[in-house]
């Protein structure tokens, strides 16, 4: 059975006197565990998409199925592009937070969150408060705080956009690493394709608005990856290309349209 379900799903805004459709008739299905990448040109609803998947946003129409375990565990958790840290706790108790709120033992705090201190490389940055901080380590500060919640799923909006390269790599390696170990259920958005490549197991590709799942794209790559051998290798080199077409295509039909 699926993890995520999408069935027909449609949204649209209303805007003054204008209707604006955000995506139309997504169909989908998500298995539990898999790392599943969107990609598609800006506008195209990829946000709007997991907005809904965290009950934020209501689908106008269409159908959403999330299966849900019997365990007590939090079903979904939101990492955005922009840090989501709370700017009056430290680090520890930003990686804490969510299992406080839970009003989980004291020691299984303690312990949850020493845990994912460490596989983030932030256990002697623990005391300080997120202006401290660079980018980088923020992220890492919420990517800690997601999984040492225990969601049953992982909704990635752009994380690592605004960080420089070597910040962004090291990064991916950490996520993708703490990815193995639990297998999370992950739907990641990113505009990278070397990115989409490197962390997913499939990359679902959409058109421009109203945004719709034009293709479903299942990567074979051996994992670990590294981006050098992911650059190297010839089938993925094909993969990029056809996916940067797809991309050139959509962003010209867009301006054709306008």
């Amino acid at each position: 059975m699926s993890k995520i379900l999408l069935e027909h799903l449609s949204k649209r805004f209303i805007r003054g006197n204008r209707f604006i459709d955000a995506l139309e008739d997504i169909t989908l299905s998500i298995e539990e565990g898999e790392f599943v990448c969107l990609l598609g040109p800006s506008g195209c609803g990829k946000t709007t998409l997991l907005r809904i998947l965290a009950n934020i946003e209501k689908p106008s129409t269409g159908h959403v199925e999330i299966q849900s375990s019997p365990k007590n565990r939090p079903l979904q958790s939101m990492i955005f592009q922009e840090s989501g840290v709370i700017p009056w706790l430290t680090v520890e108790e930003n990686v804490a937070f969510g299992l406080k709120m839970r009003h989980l033992p004291k020691f299984y705090i303690k312990e949850r969150t020493n845990q994912y201190l460490k596989k983030v490389g932030l256990t002697k940055f623990r005391r300080l408060y997120p202006k401290e901080l660079s980018g980088g380590m923020k992220q890492r500060v919420s990517i800690a705080r997601a999984f040492a919640n225990d969601p049953e799923i992982l909704l990635m909006d752009e994380p690592f956009a605004a960080l420089d390269e070597q910040n962004k790599f090291i990064l991916q390696e950490e996520l993708l690493t703490i990815w193995q170990e639990t297998r999370k259920t992950v739907l990641f958005i990113t505009h990278s394709i070397d990115e989409a490549l490197l962390l997913s197991d499939r990359i679902l590709l959409m058109s421009s608005q109203p945004g719709r799942i034009v293709k479903d794209i299942t990567i074979d790559m051996k994992r670990p990856r590294t981006i050098e051998k992911v650059r190297s290798d010839p089938v993925m080199t094909d993969t990029f290309l056809n996916i940067w077409d797809h991309l050139q295509n959509e962003v010209k039909q867009t301006r054709s349209d306008n």
